[in-house]
């Protein structure tokens, strides 16, 4: 066969669900030197990491480390460590991530009660305490922070003390919280968390922090069956993640990964995690001011929307796909889809870490307004950047 030419990527402006814009010093990190997973200097670095993982968290769980792979290999570390077959988990589904969460406990063996909410809106904490209530031998309650699918943010701090006041341990999707909105392992009192590195750490993607409190850590070490995935095992992979110069060889860590996510969260935890959530608001704000001066719908109440992940409704007419093409051909500025029942019902449009600035709001309004223009959909032109300014100077 030919050798294929080397590939170079076009530029893009990443504006969609994730990956976001990675932040050039993490791509810098990322080129230096690799090591052995074992070299002290690595093990070194290593510590460092995952002091600030648990920085960004707010939590002090010593099981806090980064699961090597996507931020779905962390959903399925959660699922895999505390659930046994036989074991009772409700979850709560809003979108596309709750039905994974569903997927997962019925791949473990578990049996999964089903607590639905409307696509776009938050979950119900009603509904979480009736189904606690029906079902007194639920061990898990699993539900998504911040639902990517939909832009909708539910109310962490409730949902895990009412699965708390009824014996249950909590499992939460944060991969496109963390960093973005305040999370709050320890005072929520929340059992295991999982994000990923693409999203409002302007990382690349492949890595999924993981953290585990001290009683959901018991009851991994209590399992009365064999963790399903050999690879996903705390009991092993702690060996190897675990305190001091000694570890134990598990499997290769992606080193140059790891220098990576390393920087992001210098990067994140220089900034401040209350101003990057206060930079994720402001900007959020403005794009909201934007769309809505173009005649554009968001389509998630603003109490319980995500700044980071903004759902815009599709005008009645339009084709959205070619709009997003539009949008890479013209501009090589991506924004995403919609899922499930969204899906041809809504953009995506993400402000995740780097991609949350000034420019990247100024860019989409004024490319998404043009783009619409050219294809017949009458709007007031020049107006959309007006109101973004405004808003930022309020």
């Amino acid at each position: 066969m030919a050798i294929a030419a080397s590939f170079h990527p076009p530029r893009r402006v990443l504006m969609g669900p994730g990956p976001s814009d990675v932040h050039p010093r993490v791509l810098e990190a990322m080129a230096r030197p690799t090591i052995g997973h074992l070299d002290p200097e690595f093990v070194r670095m290593m510590d460092e990491l995952k002091a600030m993982l648990q920085a960004a968290f707010r939590t002090e769980n010593r099981l806090t480390l980064p699961v090597s792979a996507p931020g779905s290999a962390g959903m399925e570390c959660c699922f895999a460590n505390l659930v046994e077959p036989g074991d009772k988990v409700i979850v709560c589904r809003n979108g596309v991530f709750g039905e994974r969460m569903r997927e997962n406990v019925v791949r473990c063996g578990g049996e999964a009660v089903v607590v639905d909410d409307p696509w776009g809106e938050p979950v119900d904490p009603q509904k979480l305490a009736d189904a606690l209530k029906a079902h007194p031998d639920a061990k898990v309650v699993a539900f998504v922070h911040a639902e990517t699918s939909t832009g909708a943010r539910s109310d962490a701090e409730t949902l895990v003390r009412l699965a708390r006041e009824h014996g249950c341990l909590t499992i939460v999707d944060t991969v496109t919280a963390l960093g973005g909105i305040p999370v709050e392992v320890d005072a929520w009192g929340a059992d295991a968390v999982y994000a990923g590195t693409q999203k409002c750490l302007s990382c690349a993607p492949g890595l999924a922090p993981v953290t585990f409190s001290e009683r959901a850590a018991e009851r991994v070490r209590a399992r009365r069956s064999p963790v399903q995935s050999w690879f996903l095992d705390l009991n092993l992979v702690m060996g190897y993640w675990g305190e001091g110069a000694r570890r134990t060889y598990h499997h290769t860590a992606p080193v140059n990964a790891l220098y990576g996510l390393h920087e992001a969260l210098r990067i994140l935890l220089e900034e401040g995690l209350e101003k990057a959530w206060a930079r994720h608001r402001r900007h959020h704000e403005a794009l909201r001011a934007g769309l809505e001066a173009m005649g554009l719908e968001l389509a998630v109440r603003p109490e319980a929307r995500l700044p980071q992940l903004n759902a815009v409704r599709v005008p009645e007419g339009v084709d959205e796909a070619a709009v997003r093409r539009a949008l890479l051909e013209r501009f090589g500025l991506e924004i995403g889809a919609g899922l499930g029942d969204l899906a041809g019902k809504v953009w995506r449009i993400g402000l995740m870490g780097a991609s949350c600035t000034e420019r990247h709001v100024l860019l989409c309004l004024s490319a998404l307004e043009a783009v619409l223009a050219d294809m017949g959909v009458r709007l007031p032109r020049g107006e959309a950047v007006e109101a973004a300014r405004a808003a930022w100077a309020a």
